[in-house]
């Protein structure tokens, strides 16, 4: 059993940043694969970024260069830093990890991008 609590969400102006963090229960979370996904309003979850457990990191094309995924295995924690941030990327931002293919979600927290 894995839980997974975010936070660091909030309203920011165009241009802003914010800091995400994920905190997870469970144990080896060093040795797992993590993820940040959202989910705007009408659309799909999508995949924004993810960080092995060696520390390679992906990320969608539409936040490449702004945002960046990283962690910290002493804390169970993994951040998401997002720089010049933009209306589209107004969403509610989900932690998400996998044990024996099984998902895991956070209860999300809302980043607003706005004037």
């Amino acid at each position: 059993q894995v839980q997974l609590v975010e936070s660091g969400g909030g309203l920011v102006q165009p241009g802003g940043s914010l800091r995400l963090s994920c905190a997870a229960s469970g144990s080896a979370f060093s040795i797992y694969t993590m993820a940040w996904y959202r989910q705007a309003p009408g659309k799909q979850r999508e995949l924004v970024a993810r960080i092995t457990s060696d520390g390679r990191a992906e990320y969608t094309d539409s936040v490449r260069g702004r945002f960046t995924i990283s962690r910290d295995n002493a804390k169970n924690t993994v951040y998401l830093q997002m720089n010049s941030l933009q209306p589209e990327d107004t969403a509610v931002y989900y932690c998400n990890t996998a044990r024996n293919w099984f998902p895991y979600w956070g209860q999300g927290t809302q980043v607003t991008v706005s004037s």
